[in-house]
């Protein structure tokens, strides 16, 4: 966590060292294409991972077998979506023999009310393998021997988020979705809640085990974005969060139950490259995430994530049907 911190703090100094330096390139703050239909493509190296730490016994590492994941979007007008899975044909994403298989799928969809971004998000992960079995079987070999797998172990979720954009000069969209054109200089505070059920399950010996969470998180983000070049691009956002989370645990074979309520904390931090014009946007960004909370006086739960992202993103004319369902979409709703 403290070495997560540092780089944060220094990627935030070397950030605003920049915006001292650099001329503003138009008078234009944010370009908009509520006319265009814009499609993205993104790979990224996020890997859904989970550690515990005990006083008596060794760190347990557990992480998926999938380590890319591809993500097709499109938005138009005020409405996105998203779909996320794991090619199989990649290399990286089929090492089932040593880890056993692992399944992914993603669906979000999104709203652009005025300054307000909605965002509702269904997640599922299926099979997980301990990545330090070196600590529970002796002898055991890397690269030869397979790891412990947890082919069982499922990873559910939905949940949604309500983020407000104090500054009208700053375009989130550009920084999160890539759909806006950010053409001047310009940082805002944004304020986010996020809320959702979180269900682990997994299966052994005929018994299953689960662990229901619902969870409400609030997180006071920060987001700068500043225009290097005509075209180019970088930006920064660094975001602490407190969350509080209800949590109910038990097994298919007992109608006992345990109940615990606890208050994870979290920091996410990103950095992003990027070229946009009137028809295209690509580039690349670095995402930070580490959450921690106390499971109990002697484990601690931590998920630590870091990962990179390169995509590519085209905007076209919508279709004349589309475009009539939105316009009488904003007839109706006011929007």
């Amino acid at each position: 966590m403290k070495k997560l911190f540092n780089i944060l703090v220094y990627l935030t100094c070397l950030t605003f060292v920049f915006c001292q330096n650099v001329t503003e390139v138009d008078s234009t703050s944010i370009m908009s294409f509520t006319d265009k239909v814009f499609f993205k493509f993104h790979l990224d190296t996020e890997i859904d991972s989970y550690k515990a730490t005990t006083d008596n016994n060794p760190d347990l590492h557990i992480n998926t077998n999938n380590q890319y994941k591809f993500v097709i979007s499109v938005d138009y007008d005020f409405f996105g979506a998203s779909i996320g899975f794991s090619p199989k044909f990649i290399p990286g994403n089929n090492d089932n023999d040593l880890k056993g298989e692992s399944s992914f799928s993603d669906y979000s969809f999104r709203f652009f009310p005025g300054k307000w971004i909605q965002k509702i998000q269904y997640k599922k992960t299926l099979g997980y393998y301990i990545e330090n079995t070196h600590d529970f079987i002796p002898n055991w070999i890397e690269n030869e021997d397979a790891y412990i797998q947890l082919s069982d172990f499922k990873t559910t979720y939905w949940g949604g988020a309500t983020s407000y954009i104090f500054n009208p000069d700053f375009s989130l969209k550009n920084v999160i979705y890539n759909s806006e054109w950010q053409r001047k200089s310009s940082g805002s505070f944004i304020p986010s809640i996020s809320y959702g059920y979180l269900r682990l399950s997994s299966t052994s010996g005929g018994v299953k085990s689960y662990e229901n969470n619902f969870e409400v998180k609030l997180s006071p983000s920060y987001y700068y974005t500043l225009v290097v070049h005509k075209n180019w691009f970088t930006s920064l956002e660094i975001s602490p969060a407190v969350a509080l989370r209800f949590t109910k645990e038990g097994k298919s074979n007992s109608s006992t139950t345990n109940t615990y309520t606890r208050v994870p904390f979290s920091i996410n931090g990103g950095l992003q490259i990027g070229y946009s014009s009137e028809k295209i946007i690509f580039g690349a960004k670095c995402n930070l995430e580490s959450n921690y909370y106390n499971e109990s006086h002697q484990t601690h739960i931590t998920n630590d994530i870091i990962f990179t992202t390169v995509y590519l993103g085209i905007r076209l004319t919508p279709p004349k049907a589309v475009k009539k369902i939105f316009d009488k979409a904003h007839k109706k709703t006011g929007i």
